[in-house]
């Protein structure tokens, strides 16, 4: 079997069912997008040298991620969605155990942190953007919910562990400072 199979030269793709979509369509847009994160996790757990638990869950993550993916490129008539409800419930004990190390936070923070913890912030982003994409796809087509719960859980879950790095590896919080300007000294 080649790699490529050249039904994509114009444009289009076919989604679980054979049927055809426009590789610009908010569902392909949606997977895609799940398929980015998916990869910036890869690339995350490539650079931790440490924090094994962590890596397992993340590879337990990406799992889930095919899941969603599968889920989103599988038409309203197909039957047997993969992701559940069980998916976003583990996500959230992990949350909650993260979330309790690091001091609780009175205002916003910056983004960034040790190089780990920056990417975590950038999976949170993209995680966002999966979120909104799927959001798109509901307001006209029929999805898998859970999907979408997992999405938005997260996001909020590659916020927790990354204050949870940083906080173990010694690198504080930035708050946002409002109407902070470069030249204040």
């Amino acid at each position: 079997m080649k790699l490529y199979t050249k039904t994509g030269d114009k444009g289009k793709t076919s989604i679980i069912g054979g049927e055809q979509r426009s590789k610009a369509s908010d569902r392909v847009e949606a997977y895609g997008t799940i398929d980015e994160l998916n990869s910036m996790i890869g690339y995350i757990i490539s650079q931790m040298q440490t924090y094994r638990e962590i890596k397992k869950e993340l590879e337990e993550i990406q799992q889930i991620l095919f899941d969603c993916g599968t889920d989103l490129a599988t038409p309203t008539s197909a039957k047997g969605y993969r992701t559940d409800q069980l998916s976003t419930e583990w996500l959230e004990k992990k949350i909650d155990k993260y979330a309790e190390v690091p001091p609780a936070l009175t205002e916003f923070i910056l983004p960034g942190g040790c190089p780990v913890a920056s990417l975590l912030h950038m999976a949170r982003t993209i995680a966002r953007r999966a979120e909104r994409g799927v959001v798109r796809v509901q307001e006209t087509e029929e999805i898998n919910i859970n999907a979408l719960i997992f999405l938005n859980r997260l996001s909020d879950y590659f916020y927790a562990i990354a204050r949870f790095i940083n906080f173990r590896e010694g690198r504080a919080d930035v708050s946002y400072r409002r109407n902070a300007h470069i030249f204040h000294e």
